[in-house]
């Protein structure tokens, strides 16, 4: 199931997972591979982006990406979604609401985004076909993997994604952006600040202390980095 990653300007996880530090906004898309399906993890900030890490995907595999996890509802993450026909896409519960077009229209334009990719995003919007409330196994042929809808806190829909150790393979906890490593964490309007020292709490139980913890922006941490970022945000946002 190993692939040349780097070749593709991907960084290698374990065993057939992988994910590419996006341009621009540093987000992280993250492909997790099984025998018969791929999953992504979030997928960019424009049709053209999320064209891209398409074609890397089949280039890499030789398949199509049949599953699309969304971190959350923020347009860095899921406007390229339209660019994946027939996926099916998973979302926390409730996703659906924040996903206003008009609005992340307009915030990918204010981030730097043309206005006409943004435009053009917005109209082709995909809106999640599957809530995920708690926990939901999803067989990749050989791989499950555990999405985790362990939110609120850097929005009011955060979803993670747990992919367990096999072989030489640790376990690799995607985050979204319940934790940053290139900058400090954004706290927008939508952010659940009362809860987010929480969220982290159940990423690292999901993940343990020897998972890979894969940041929405940045570099892969370790259970130290989460904990300590867990720590600041409680007295940023005066949580006991």
């Amino acid at each position: 199931m190993d692939v040349s990653w780097e070749e593709f300007g991907w960084e290698r996880l374990g065993d057939g997972v992988g994910r590419r530090r996006l341009p621009v906004w540093d987000a992280t898309a993250g492909l997790i591979a099984g025998e018969s399906s791929l999953l992504l993890y979030d997928t960019g900030a424009t049709l053209r982006e999320g064209a891209e890490i398409r074609a890397q995907a089949e280039a890499l595999f030789g398949r199509r990406v049949t599953h699309i996890a969304l971190s959350h509802p923020h347009f860095d993450h899921v406007l390229g979604t339209a660019a994946f026909s027939g996926a099916e896409v998973y979302g926390a519960v409730g996703i659906e609401r924040a996903l206003v077009r008009d609005e992340l229209r307009d915030d990918a334009a204010r981030q730097g985004v043309s206005a006409e990719d943004a435009a053009e995003a917005a109209d082709l919007l995909v809106v999640p076909h599957h809530a995920v409330c708690g926990e939901w196994t999803l067989d990749l042929g050989g791989r499950q993997v555990l999405l985790a809808n362990v939110g609120p806190g850097h929005s009011g829909h955060d979803l993670a994604v747990l992919v367990p150790a096999a072989g030489d393979s640790p376990e690799i906890v995607f985050c979204g952006d319940l934790v940053e490593e290139s900058g400090e964490p954004q706290a927008g309007s939508d952010a659940v600040t009362s809860r987010w020292p929480a969220a982290l709490d159940r990423l690292l139980s999901l993940g343990g202390e020897d998972a890979v913890y894969v940041p929405g922006h940045g570099a892969a941490v370790d259970a130290g980095f989460v904990r300590t970022q867990r720590d600041q945000l409680a007295v940023r946002f005066g949580v006991l």
